[in-house]
């Protein structure tokens, strides 16, 4: 019997509970009753019979509609007014590079770092993502998140003009993961035990191009979180052509939250822009939408082994 692997979605989040069933259920049984009587009211004895004598295939096109349904309202609608359209693209020189490609690169910049399962770079991605990147595990490069911020952002320095205008206002009541963010990193860390490396299946910001950071926090896909000042910085190592440009999506840095005063009011996110003097390190806020930025991604997915098309 024929086997394979699939990637299916990890949501972030945990299962739905029993509770959130049953309420959902209510509401489409009260949706079923109602569309019901309406259609009744519409119906005599030869229409009715005809459609009772349809009833596998209004079943099959009502479950259809429903999922569909449910799916489409499960997207937050907050911070709906925060998104703008977008024609910012990536430069035409960029693409995602082979993932060993990526994890050379990083062990130039980060000598100390060590394992990584490649493999996983080289297998079918899936339709959300753009390509599989190589993050490191921060915790392999400093005892703490800021810290390590910082030593990323030492090495892009030595590798690309940089105008760092918040330095000195790195530390941790300036800067912080997002609750979903760290989770997901968890996450990361238990499926690829052992290793310093992670092989994570990411965009770089073309999904959420115009949205501000928190109407793309509020949208998210149930397996898919923002990506740090962190990540990003290690994604702009192994692919310097991503922010080549002046004309090209700028990234803001949505997995992360600043607070400008350090006064626990963290409404800002970080971000990365380029002109004609290099990249820009800088902070704007996560409730204003631009056409310039976009939010890079990462998607958790876990394997399930496959018998005759089916999932085991």
């Amino acid at each position: 019997m024929a086997e394979n692997k699939k990637f299916v979605p990890l949501h972030l989040s945990g299962n739905t509970t029993e509770q959130q069933n049953s309420l959902l259920m209510l509401c489409l049984e009260d949706a079923l009753s109602h569309g019901f009587k309406l259609a009744l009211g519409q119906l005599d004895r030869q229409s009715i019979q005809a459609a009772i004598e349809s009833g596998p295939k209004i079943r099959a096109e009502f479950s259809q509609a429903v999922a569909e349904i449910v799916l489409r309202h499960a997207v937050s609608d907050k911070f709906k007014n925060e998104e703008i359209g977008s024609k910012r693209t990536y430069p035409k020189n960029y693409n995602v590079r082979p993932i060993e490609a990526q994890v050379s690169e990083l062990r130039k910049a980060f000598p100390a770092l060590g394992g990584c399962q490649e493999k996983l770079g080289h297998m079918a991605l899936p339709d959300e993502p753009e390509g599989w990147f190589a993050i490191p595990r921060w915790q392999a490069l400093a005892p703490t998140y800021n810290e390590a911020v910082e030593i990323a952002m030492n090495a892009l320095a030595t590798k690309r003009k940089l105008s760092h205008r918040i330095a000195g206002r790195l530390g941790n009541k300036y800067l912080r993961q997002s609750e979903r963010t760290r989770l997901a990193e968890t996450v990361l860390a238990d499926q690829q035990q052992g290793n310093d490396i992670f092989v994570v299946a990411a965009q770089f910001g073309m999904l959420h191009r115009g949205s501000s950071a928190r109407r793309t926090r509020a949208r998210l896909a149930s397996h898919e979180f923002a990506l740090g000042a962190f990540a990003v910085v290690c994604m702009l190592i192994t692919h310097p052509e991503r922010l080549s440009t002046s004309e090209t999506l700028m990234i803001d840095c949505g997995g992360d939250e600043y607070s400008l005063h350090a006064d626990l009011s963290f409404d800002r996110v970080p971000l990365f822009d380029f002109d004609l003097s290099g990249i820009e390190f800088s902070i704007y806020y996560e409730d204003r939408a631009w056409d310039m930025w976009g939010t890079p991604t990462g998607f958790l997915y876990k394997l399930v082994e496959e018998k005759n098309g089916s999932a085991a």
